[in-house]
């Protein structure tokens, strides 16, 4: 039962994917093959590599040792704390665990809260070394490419972590990793969001923004 309901959360991240219907879409995954496994990146809204990188386990140890745990029967809350605790995890990556599990499990849609709240995950890869990705987002950093928008400092750890906060009070979690002497990732997770139409907003937004982080960066 928990395989099928995995396929079905498989089928809709394609239809999100690609706009198909969902016959088109679990028909192309039936014949890609008879008994697929569970794309779990594609549930949690974030890849392996990333996950696997920052924390030390790709997407199926963490389902399975959060199994095992009894995260299912958690709450958001409890799952934070156990996976901080017990895997000593980064912030930022502790909350992106957390959400990613859940929504493998079909505890909250992608995007959603499992207050009900919606929000908005993502990331951006950038040819710059990573103290230079970070002074971007101090407040002269930010003028340059955030489009006028005034953000609140809540908190920060040079290099690793940040905590904004939104004109209208929503928090912004946002979390630095370095991929190589020229490379580095900014990934933005932007919580509390009051709809599904203002998280797709949003969504749009920080699309956009992170595209001009980016160009800017590179000039």
């Amino acid at each position: 039962m928990t395989q099928q309901k995995d396929f079905k959360r498989v089928v809709r991240a394609r239809m999100q994917k690609t706009g198909e219907s969902y016959t088109t879409a679990r028909l192309h995954l039936v014949k890609k093959q008879e008994a697929p496994a569970p794309d779990y990146a594609a549930l949690a809204g974030l890849s392996d590599e990333s996950v696997k990188k920052a924390t030390g386990c790709a997407w199926e140890k963490w389902v399975y040792v959060l199994d095992k745990g009894g995260a299912r029967e958690m709450s958001h809350r409890q799952i934070t704390t156990y996976i901080r605790e017990k895997y000593d995890t980064p912030s930022w990556w502790t909350q992106m665990v957390a959400v990613g599990y859940e929504r493998i499990r079909g505890l909250r849609a992608q995007g959603q809260q499992r207050s009900g709240d919606w929000s908005v995950s993502k990331s951006k890869t950038v040819g710059v070394p990573l103290a230079k990705l970070y002074a971007a987002f101090n407040a002269r950093g930010r003028a340059k490419w955030l489009d006028g928008v005034k953000l609140t400092v809540r908190g920060a750890t040079p290099n690793k972590s940040m905590r904004l906060r939104w004109e209208d009070g929503s928090p912004i979690d946002i979390g630095f990793m370095a991929k190589g002497d020229a490379k580095s990732q900014v990934a933005l997770e932007h919580r509390k969001l009051a709809s599904k139409a203002e998280a797709d907003r949003m969504r749009g937004f920080w699309t956009e923004r992170l595209n001009a982080l980016a160009g800017m960066l590179k000039a």
